[in-house]
């Protein structure tokens, strides 16, 4: 049996498929979700914990 280049193509476009189509389930998982709402926020908080160089933290102990 002879394994040509041909063959091997066809089984990285399936293997690859396969891991998009693993990567896209693992990504859209119900027990992901939470994690990833969570990160969206992070970039929304407007809390900041260090005052960036030149600002002066705001009046009211925030």
């Amino acid at each position: 049996m002879d394994i040509t280049m041909a063959d091997i193509r066809s089984w990285m476009t399936v293997l690859e498929m396969a891991l998009f189509i693993g990567i896209v389930w693992w990504a859209y998982g119900r027990r992901r979700k939470t994690d990833f709402d969570e990160a969206a926020r992070l970039v929304l908080d407007d809390e900041d914990l260090v005052p960036a160089p030149g600002r002066r933290p705001r009046a009211g102990g925030r």
